[in-house]
């Protein structure tokens, strides 16, 4: 099983950029389909972005579209999350997501990097 470990989450101020990374080890992640969530404070984790394993496609929640980009890297293992323009909506616990392409559910995760958004 591969093993997931994000990093980059920070209080930042509305309107500021951050940038979240998510490595993997254990094995490569060019046969997996990625995504990221989040878990707001008191809230259900929620769907933010996912990526297939080429990169060719992706999709994003409305909450987020226009302003988040997910990107990837297979030769650096590492899959990437550019977040502009942040609200204090976007204060969470992001998670990292892996599947293969034969999984319907996504059942590998990190352990979560919190960002905090100050208005």
């Amino acid at each position: 099983q591969v093993q997931l470990v994000e990093s980059g989450g920070a209080e930042v101020q509305a309107g500021d950029s951050l940038r979240l990374s998510c490595t993997a080890s254990g094995q490569t992640l060019t046969s997996y389909h990625m995504a990221w969530f989040r878990q707001a404070p008191g809230m259900e984790r929620t769907f933010v972005a996912s990526i297939t394993r080429n990169g060719a496609a992706t999709n994003y929640a409305d909450s987020v579209k226009g302003r988040f980009t997910i990107s990837r890297s297979n030769i650096k293992n590492a899959m990437y999350l550019q977040m502009n323009s942040l609200k204090p909506d976007d204060t969470a616990v992001y998670y990292c997501a892996a599947k293969t392409i034969l999984t319907a559910q996504y059942a590998t995760w990190g352990q979560g990097t919190q960002v905090t958004v100050s208005s």
